[in-house]
């Protein structure tokens, strides 16, 4: 039996008619109120039949779309931009960028800046927690990416598939002791990442070493390079490929070499990884696929398409590389090629 208006009623303890406003005439609610309904429907798997008549579009036409992420300057969030600008731009969407520097702090301003000005807004991989966001945005619709929350669109590139692929591949190839680079401590992704690898690692047999946060930065995996090193670990994953191509440089200055002394994985499979040298061994994160999936939802709530938000999961896939091998110098086991079963579908959701 379909979930009717009433079943997301009684789930929320609120009124029936507080129930309809919140797809009908979602202004006369609080956000909390609203957020508690919307969350309901969303776990319950209710779709209104009424959708929200569209506020009217900017002159020309368009809407404005604000897109947060953190630093810029990661090839990964590039990608995610050029691919939520390109389907925005089919939808007659502007879309304009902020950069927060990886500051929760930056982040707060820049998103009660925006609010006012932008029709509605995709926070990427964000420092603060989600309810502080959404409280900010207040009335203004946003999708939340690599931030999981109920009562708002939100779209996940799940590290799982790839987190068990690599404990899997570094099993395979004989590594029995590995280490694990954090990312900073505000990062979702982070604290996700490291709850993955403390499962997948327990179950290929692995003993692991979870090092300090770092800088998500080369920097960052620069200096996190003699703690791997002294964790007597043969294997590395870091939390995401710039950090990695860090390890790697700082294993160089300690005079050790990528991947006779030290296997070392990334995560995100940014352009530069196919080209380091060694080539580096990565997670593939469809950051791009994110970013158009996330214009997409926006789009549809804007557009009063659709009220009740969705969560989306995006699979990762391991990508082997030569900076990987068998402890004590072999070479790959299987060079530029994906591990494992590739997993390219969208989970839980499909946006029509």
């Amino acid at each position: 039996m379909a979930t009717t208006l009433t079943d997301v009623a009684k789930r929320a303890n609120v009124a029936l008619s507080t129930a309809s406003r919140a797809f009908s005439d979602p202004d006369r609610l609080g956000p909390q109120t609203l957020r508690k309904v919307l969350a309901v429907a969303q776990e319950l798997g209710y779709e209104s039949p009424v959708a929200r008549t569209a506020e009217p579009v900017a002159e020309g036409g368009t809407v404005t779309v604000a897109v947060v992420v953190p630093d810029i300057a990661n090839p990964v969030f590039g990608a995610f931009v050029k691919a939520a600008q390109g389907a925005g731009w089919h939808r007659r969407q502007t879309v304009v960028l902020a950069d927060t520097d990886l500051s929760p702090d930056r982040e707060r301003e820049v998103i009660t800046h925006l609010r006012e000005r932008a029709d509605g807004l995709i926070v990427c991989s964000p420092r603060l927690e989600a309810d502080e966001i959404l409280d900010i945005c207040g009335r203004t619709p946003a999708v939340l990416v690599n931030r999981e929350t109920s009562g708002a669109d939100c779209v996940i590139a799940d590290a799982g598939h790839g987190m068990r692929q690599a404990a899997e591949y570094l099993a395979a190839l004989g590594h029995r002791r590995i280490a694990y680079v954090q990312g900073m401590q505000r990062s979702w992704s982070n604290a996700h990442r490291v709850e993955l690898i403390r499962r997948e690692a327990e179950r290929a047999g692995l003993e692991l070493e979870l090092l300090g946060w770092q800088a998500e930065t080369v920097a960052g995996g620069t200096a996190a390079a003699a703690g791997v090193m002294a964790s007597g670990a043969s294997a590395v994953i870091t939390h995401n490929d710039l950090m990695a191509l860090g390890v790697i440089a700082g294993a160089r200055a300690l005079g050790l070499s990528v991947p006779a002394d030290l296997s070392v994985i990334g995560v995100d499979d940014i352009p530069f990884a196919e080209v380091s040298q060694p080539s580096l061994t990565s997670i593939a994160v469809p950051m791009a696929k994110a970013g158009a999936l996330g214009t997409e939802l926006l789009g549809q709530v804007l557009s009063g398409e659709r009220s009740t938000p969705r969560l989306l999961r995006l699979p990762t896939q391991l990508i082997v590389r030569g900076s990987s091998a068998p402890p004590g110098g072999g070479g790959p086991a299987t060079p530029h090629a994906a591990w494992g079963p590739t997993a390219d579908r969208t989970t839980k959701d499909d946006v029509s």
